[in-house]
């Protein structure tokens, strides 16, 4: 696929036109705050490996509504005192999956923390084992539109909120620097991580990479492509629904936490990336706060992004801010 978004000279100045709600703060604040109204109840189970390098351990805790959430803690086999953190989710369609699959980050030296996205892990990867016991109403099959009839039954805000909750989770744990926290994903993880970015004011850090639900309206009427046409055929069939569609979405949307960010940040964009428009990255990138923020563009890619590149780009980038 050739580009087909926005010129490089004109993603750099592009603004997204998705309008945040006038009570976004109080919403999430809201949210959060009945999550923690329950015990975060962390639980670290030591797994037995083959793996000689590093330590597993499989983990619960209580995200959204005190629900259970899996994850896996991989630690570096020699790691005795606290190590700089990195809280990774998940891109769409994927679970934890495998212990052994997640062996990058621990090897480098740090405290890696997998979350579980719940409902999910069924699409490609080793699995998932984090039910969503919320029903809603009808949806169109996949997540995007799973309780979109309002912000409060929305999907995204369990995921979100478990997502916040396991920064927390991973920050309980003994061998685990919370001082020095960062949070990481691809796709979907990578609008996870950016939601995170601006809930949880102090990380050390956050590395979204093509991400995923951000600019909503830009996205949805750009790209053709799932999971973002997912909206599409949903109004296809609900027709007269689209401004309260948007509304809902409008609580969820990237761009919006971008701009609440206060920590550090690496984004990645890929020019001929159909699924995330790059156009929506940059909204995103464009709204991030902080100074210290950095994009790297990959010219002839499509959704993978920069892949094993944009992994050594992480890499050297952590290494000099946690």
């Amino acid at each position: 696929m050739a580009l087909f978004d926005l010129p490089l000279d004109e993603l750099r100045g592009y603004r997204s036109a998705s309008p945040e709600p006038e009570d976004f703060e109080a919403f999430w604040a809201k949210t959060l705050q009945e999550a923690r109204a329950h015990d975060l109840d962390a639980r670290f189970e030591p797994v037995e490996t083959r793996l000689k390098t590093v330590k597993v351990h499989d983990v619960a805790f209580a995200g959204f509504g005190g629900h259970p959430v899996k994850g896996w803690l991989v630690l570096p086999a020699w790691a005795d005192t606290p190590r700089p953190a990195v809280v990774e989710f998940i891109g769409y369609g994927g679970g934890r999956g495998l212990h052994h699959t997640h062996l990058l980050w621990a090897s480098a030296g740090f405290a890696h923390f997998v979350m579980d996205t719940r409902g999910q892990g069924s699409a490609w990867g080793g699995g998932g084992g984090t039910p969503d016991p919320v029903g809603g109403a009808p949806a169109f099959p996949g997540f995007m539109t799973r309780g979109v009839d309002t912000p409060e039954n929305y999907y995204y805000r369990r995921v979100y909120t478990d997502a916040v909750r396991a920064v927390e989770a991973a920050r309980s744990h003994p061998l685990v620097d919370a001082a020095k926290t960062a949070v990481v994903g691809a796709s979907q993880g990578g609008g996870i991580s950016l939601a995170v970015g601006g809930l949880v004011p102090d990380l050390a850090a956050v590395a979204p990479d093509v991400p995923f639900l951000c600019d909503f309206p830009r996205a949805t009427t750009l790209t053709d492509r799932d999971p973002y046409r997912e909206i599409g055929n949903y109004l296809k069939t609900h027709r007269g629904r689209t401004g309260q569609v948007q509304r809902t979405l409008s609580y969820f949307d990237g761009v919006h936490f971008a701009a609440r960010g206060r920590a550090p940040a690496l984004f990645s964009a890929a020019l001929e990336d159909q699924t995330c428009p790059p156009s929506t990255v940059f909204a995103a990138f464009n709204a991030w706060a902080p100074g210290d923020k950095h994009i790297e563009v990959y010219d002839f890619n499509d959704h993978e992004g920069g892949g094993p590149y944009q992994e050594a780009a992480k890499l050297e980038w952590l290494a000099s801010r946690l």
